[in-house]
């Protein structure tokens, strides 16, 4: 059977990995930390559901969803709840039309036709997807391995791990953030790999915070509010998230979610006199859970996509190897399911070409 390597164990390379055994190959998924689903990582305490990356995916894409129903999990689906959101201004809140809060935020590849249709979500948060994933695969995810480097080799490629072990493999997919497959291609000898160090990787900081519904003494309009340039706070937006999809909080419970200007200082001392002074919140939050991400979300340049296409030119003179996820085929959870899927398809057609020349 023929072996590929997956390179990265978040999303894009989970869904590699499934779609290169429903070819029939052996895939080996080598993630470098102790557990899969890279920036989907989900906390389940107490009757809450806290996201630590993405909280949902948009309804109008259908690769998210088409993976649930293969891996036996589409019954945990959830729509979206609540709609719209506000502006905080400094002094009030008032409500946007539909879509500018994702303008506001920067975040302008989302068309707006997408956008009306709103977010689904998991029942049990956003890791549902990537621990079926996981378990489905079974062995051939191998947690806290590494990757040091990519070789080629008489059978395709020899790559090397971070305990000194070696693996080999005919095809090899990378689906990993941009500047770590830069370095990867770049030492097999793919110079134009470099132009992927153009992508540049925001850093993000949330913090949820819980409260008792009795603490919240204003009215939650809404998913949530975006503050704008003049607000002079650091609470760049806030999801209302026990408001935005079912169970993420216990009833009588309200679960909030800010996204912060990185800077010094606890995120929850920070974020909680801000919104306390913005919702009317009263006294201390229960609990509070902050998540940072040195590098965030991604954005590209303008050449970002013919940078790309170039690239993939290049690496149809190697042995099969693909590039897939975030950092090329665009930053939403469904774009990275798509991006590691073709990805797959990719490196299966041409084992599939090389095996009958």
């Amino acid at each position: 059977m023929t072996r590929i390597a997956v390179v990265g164990g978040g999303i894009t390379g989970l869904a590699a990995a499934w779609e290169l055994t429903r070819g029939g190959a052996e895939a080996v998924v080598l993630e470098s930390e102790r557990h899969a689903g890279g920036v989907i990582l989900t906390e389940r305490r107490d009757g809450f559901v806290v996201e630590g990356g993405p909280d949902g995916f948009l309804a109008a894409e259908p690769d998210l969803q088409q993976l649930a129903e293969e891996v036996g999990v589409a019954d945990r689906l959830v729509d979206q709840l609540a709609r719209g959101s506000s502006l905080w201004t400094g002094r009030r809140l008032e409500r946007l039309p539909e879509g500018q809060a994702a303008a506001l935020l920067g975040i302008n590849e989302i068309a707006q036709e997408d956008l009306s249709k709103g977010f689904r979500s998991f029942a049990g948060g956003m890791a549902d997807i990537t621990e079926a994933l996981a378990a489905r695969l079974g062995p051939v995810v191998l947690c806290a391995n590494g990757v040091t480097s990519v070789a080629p080799s008489r059978s395709g490629y020899r790559i090397a791990l971070t305990g000194g072990s070696v693996l080999e493999a005919e095809g090899v997919i990378l689906a990993i953030p941009a500047w770590v497959a830069a370095r990867l291609l770049v030492g097999i000898g793919v110079e134009v790999a470099r132009e992927l160090d153009d992508v540049i990787y925001h850093p993000s900081v949330t913090v949820s915070l819980a409260y008792r519904h009795d603490q919240v003494l204003s009215r939650l309009e809404g998913t949530g509010f975006v503050a704008g340039p003049e607000s002079g706070g650091v609470v760049r937006a806030c999801t209302y998230a026990s408001q935005k999809f079912p169970g993420r909080a216990p009833v009588g419970f309200v679960l909030l979610r800010a996204f912060l200007t990185p800077g010094d200082g606890d995120p929850g001392a920070v974020a909680h006199p801000e919104l306390a002074r913005i919702l009317g919140l009263s006294g201390a939050p229960l609990w509070v859970r902050a998540f940072s991400w040195v590098r965030g979300l991604p954005r590209y340049t303008p050449r970002h996509a013919e940078h790309v296409a170039e690239l993939r030119r290049r690496l149809t003179r190697l042995p099969p190897v693909a590039i897939a996820g975030a950092g090329v085929d665009g930053v939403g959870v469904s774009a990275c399911v798509r991006s590691g899927r073709e990805a797959a398809r990719t490196v299966l057609r041409r084992i599939g070409t090389m095996q009958h020349v």
